[in-house]
């Protein structure tokens, strides 16, 4: 998850927060070492380290992250859209991390697997009998050119940073007319979905306020499909037409001009093909890949830098007591909290096997979810499995937008994701998708 530091430890109040968490520990002092360390904590190192702590016991598992808060991401969309505030997104690290795991608040900047280590930034080792890699992945939104200091001027927005996501509001605000620019990177994102989340709930808002006739608004986005997924994809093109939203494929972000308001995107089929749209409103997704640290380890990554497990059973290839979970690993499907649901359950069942000597029986399908908000009251909630085919929970067709979805999206999976993914309950729906499909082909 992103890091914000600043978060008071030193009041009386939140020393008292921590230490009826996390064991709480400021840095390693001392070279230490544990039976499980979990590296990250989002919702993957947070929902293994609640698993793990719990049945190995007290001080048996350490979590090694930096950040004071942890975000529930999913929900900046709406945040963007003014439907909720960044403060709903975010509780501090201590709370969330399980009480029997100790926290070493520290960044991880190294991995020696070969050694059953990782170094943090304090100059401290940390040894290990079996590590969870969950890392998530990091923002480089320097690399497009103009980035970030572009986000200082008007206009220019990004949902997928506590630092720019009240920009898209004041974006859509203070939007007078012209072009309403939506980008989609060059690199594997998280949520694959969530920069035309940012367009639909765009276009609704101008309608909502009288401004749609004044604005152009153009999703230009790297991949030769508008979505993944065919049955998806093929609903969403309907939407765009319906909506008269211009989609520009295989279009990636290569350098924003704030002084002149253009942005300058480049034909990745044509590579000496640039082409600069003036914006008016330009919403940025961020090129991504995993952290320094981790796609800095040869023996632990694949040639493009994300863990190399393998796919069924989560572990990793060349090193039996390593594990991944989430954004960070090379598993071939999109990148969200739900995939971390549904690998939870089988990371769990594997790594306990390992523990008891046993080899990983327990495999991924791939599972995961995009809930496709397409406004303010409506949402296609898409779920699909590793080889792109539709792995629904409701027996209805998610294709089609739907009130019901958006509150689902809105008012319940917060909830799940706060008080049953984060505390290691929720394994993602196949039980319940078991149970409402009796009955139906």
């Amino acid at each position: 998850m992103l890091s914000h530091r600043g978060f008071p430890f030193v009041s009386g109040r939140y020393t008292k927060l921590a230490l009826q968490n996390a064991t709480f520990s400021t840095s390693c002092r001392s070279n230490k070492s544990y039976q499980l360390v979990v590296v990250g904590g989002g919702a993957g190192g947070c929902s293994t380290a609640a698993k793990f702590s719990s049945k190995l016991g007290k001080g048996k598992v350490a979590v090694i992250e930096p950040a004071d808060v942890h975000y529930y991401q999913p929900m900046w969309t709406l945040v963007g859209g003014g439907m909720k505030k960044l403060e709903d997104s975010k509780k501090s690290m201590s709370k969330v991390l399980p009480k029997k795991a100790e926290w070493i608040k520290q960044r991880v900047v190294s991995f020696d697997p070969s050694n059953n280590k990782v170094m943090t930034d304090d100059g401290c080792e940390v040894g290990y009998e079996y590590l969870v890699v969950a890392v998530g992945l990091q923002l480089n939104y320097h690399q497009i050119k103009g980035l970030p200091d572009a986000f200082e001027t008007p206009g220019v927005c990004s949902n997928y940073s506590p630092l720019y996501v009240n920009k898209t509001l004041k974006s859509l605000e203070s939007f007078r007319e012209g072009n309403a620019i939506f980008s989609f990177p060059a690199t594997p994102i998280k949520c694959a979905g969530a920069p035309q989340k940012a367009m639909y709930i765009s276009e609704e808002y101008f309608r909502k306020h009288g401004k749609r006739d004044k604005a152009n608004i153009i999703y230009n986005t790297s991949l030769p499909v508008i979505f993944g997924v065919k049955k998806y994809a093929d609903a969403l093109w309907e939407i765009v037409k319906e909506r008269n939203i211009t989609v520009n494929l295989r279009q990636n972000l290569i350098e924003v001009k704030p002084d002149s308001k253009e942005a300058v995107f480049q034909n990745l089929d044509k590579p000496d093909e640039l082409t600069t749209f003036q914006y008016e409103m330009l919403h940025v997704t961020p090129p991504m890949s995993t952290p320094d640290s981790l796609r800095n380890c040869d023996s632990l990554v694949d040639a493009a830098g994300y863990l190399n497990v393998n796919k069924g059973t989560l572990q990793h290839v060349e090193f039996p007591n390593v594990f991944g979970i989430g954004d960070c690993t090379n598993v071939p499907t999109s990148k969200t909290a739900a995939a971390v649901a549904g690998q939870c359950g089988v990371l769990r069942k594997n790594l306990s096997l390992v523990i008891a000597g046993k080899a990983p029986t327990s495999l991924y399908d791939g599972y995961t979810s995009c809930p496709l908000v397409t406004g303010y009251s409506k949402c296609i909630m898409a779920e699909f499995d590793m080889n792109g085919n539709p792995l629904e929970t409701f027996p209805i067709n998610q294709a089609k937008e739907r009130r019901l979805m958006f509150h689902f999206k809105k008012d319940v999976l917060p909830d799940m994701y706060w008080l049953g993914l984060l505390n290691g309950y929720w394994e993602g729906p196949k039980y319940v998708r078991k149970m409402l499909h009796l009955g139906f082909k």
